[in-house]
């Protein structure tokens, strides 16, 4: 043998082969025998008695250095009916039966280095099993037409090669890993709203609704009521404290949209989002403020709505998606005006004169924190940041095209767009199909090419201002790909 057949030898698992011996049934012996030699044609190295062990050796040593021995790897026992019943204690007397790997002997070994295999099964088609080794799964070869199979699974036993192997554990989440200082009480009916919306559960809107009046009513706990030092810090480490909750309502839209975006599931986070704005204001019992004592809320609200509607219009629930845009959203105004109105999306959008602060404070010449914030921010989300771009941007557009009291929404993110960002999003990519620009359009508030055609004109001819920071502006025909609209079917 050459040093290299040698080596490829030592590499073959070795297993010893246990089975009771039977006088009166040579074509056990003979099965046994026929078994061990397609084990080693198949790369495994099978120690058996008929083989291994010679005369004047002593069986039972042999037997239990087979059991023990750790270069050893794997166990086979050839379960019929007489090994079950000398295993079993069922018959006495020395000689055969001391070839049966007692329990004792098991219980000692890594029970992984065990298997059964069945050469035959009683009339009633129940395996001949030990006692101590019935509750274990084992290898059927009583069936000639399953054989194949059965003996494949042998092997992959043998080799350590399953079938199915359990996949590497990935990255723990980091949203995991951020401990939360304030506690919303949200995350176990997150878990309820959960099991419903993939279970298709009755109570689905019951569950639903318990979670998001939590959610809105706890928000307090976030507000800024005490600070040492500078206020831009307190904000910047509210904003940091939210992100599990954050991460948490993401999580929930993203089912939403997923297992149930219906009308009912819909208009409830309308709701939870009308019920967020006074968190934009002054609440009533608070005289003496700054405006920027609520930018930690202006922050948390805008990036929650600008992110569900990022995850809508990127799962293509461009209807819920309108949903939210289209409705208002009632607002009973405490500034002492005492007057209750109506108001839009645009509503979500506050400026932050506290980061405002921060930048020039720290001289960190950005040309926009927000911007910075939100990058970071949707690093470890549900939704990607080039998802807030185009939301943010649709926004805008919609917000110019609708042209309502001459508000606008202002697009924070497209200041990592700049003039030369003219490849369009995918959203308008994809209407190069007129049946996807179709379903698109109401996203824009708009019903013909020849609206949107309209006021990107304007914007060509200077009657628009399209969004700047410094030298970089945005060209909105760019980002929409326009001249490619609905030209496919």
């Amino acid at each position: 043998m050459s040093k290299s057949e040698d080596n490829n030898q030592q590499d073959a698992p070795k297993v010893f082969i246990s089975y009771a011996w039977a006088k009166d049934k040579p074509e056990h012996d003979q099965w046994v025998m026929q078994l061990a030699t397609e084990l080693r044609d198949s790369f495994v190295d099978v120690i058996l008695d008929k083989w291994d062990l010679k005369e004047g050796h002593d069986a039972v040593a042999f037997m239990e250095k087979m059991v023990t021995d750790e270069t050893i790897k794997k166990v086979i026992m050839i379960s019929d009916k007489t090994y079950a019943e000398k295993a079993d204690g069922r018959q006495g007397g020395v000689g055969t039966e001391t070839q049966i790997i007692s329990k004792k002997v098991y219980e000692e070994q890594n029970q992984g280095k065990f298997v059964a295999v069945l050469p035959e099964k009683d009339e009633n088609g129940k395996a001949y099993l030990p006692t101590y080794y019935s509750s274990r799964i084992y290898i059927d070869l009583s069936q000639s037409e399953k054989y194949a199979e059965e003996f494949e699974k042998l092997l992959r036993w043998i080799f350590e090669k399953p079938l199915n192997e359990k996949p590497p554990l990935g990255k723990k989440p980091e949203f995991l890993s951020e401990k939360p200082l304030i506690f919303l009480g949200t995350t176990v009916k997150l878990r309820r709203v959960e099991d419903a919306l993939k279970n298709s559960k009755s109570y689905v809107s019951g569950a639903l609704s318990d979670y998001l009046s939590t959610f809105y009513e706890n928000l307090e706990q976030f507000r800024i009521t005490e600070n040492e030092g500078h206020f831009d810090d307190a904000v910047i480490s509210s904003i940091e404290s939210f992100t599990p909750y954050k991460n948490e309502l993401l999580h929930l839209v993203l089912l939403i949209c997923q297992f149930s975006p219906t009308e009912e599931i819909v208009q409830k986070l309308h709701r939870f989002f009308e019920q967020l704005i006074p968190y934009l204001y002054r609440p009533a019992h608070i005289h003496h403020y700054k405006e920027t004592d609520f930018d930690n809320f202006r922050f948390i609200i805008h990036e929650l709505f600008l992110s569900t509607l990022a995850i809508f219009i990127k799962e293509e629930c461009f209807e819920q998606a309108n949903s939210l845009l289209e409705q208002r959203y009632f607002f009973s105004d405490n500034s002492g005006r005492g007057r209750n109105e109506m108001v839009n999306f645009i509503s979500f959008y506050k400026s932050l004169n506290s980061l405002e602060n921060r930048n020039n404070r720290l001289k960190l010449n950005r040309a926009s924190l927000r911007a910075d914030l939100l990058k970071q921010r949707s690093e470890n989300s549900e939704v990607k940041f080039h998802h807030l771009m185009q939301a943010d941007f649709i926004l805008y557009m919609r917000s110019e095209i609708v042209n309502e009291n001459h508000y606008r929404w202002w697009p924070e993110t497209l200041v990592y767009a700049g003039r030369s960002y003219d490849v369009a999003f995918e959203v308008f990519a994809r209407s190069i199909s007129r049946n996807y620009f179709e379903k698109v359009k109401a996203l824009l508030g708009i019903q013909t090419l020849q609206e949107l055609e309209k006021v990107l004109s304007e914007f060509q001819e200077g009657k628009r201002q399209s969004p700047k920071w410094d030298f970089n502006w945005v060209n909105p025909a760019g980002l929409m790909g326009f001249d490619r609209f609905a030209r496919l079917p």
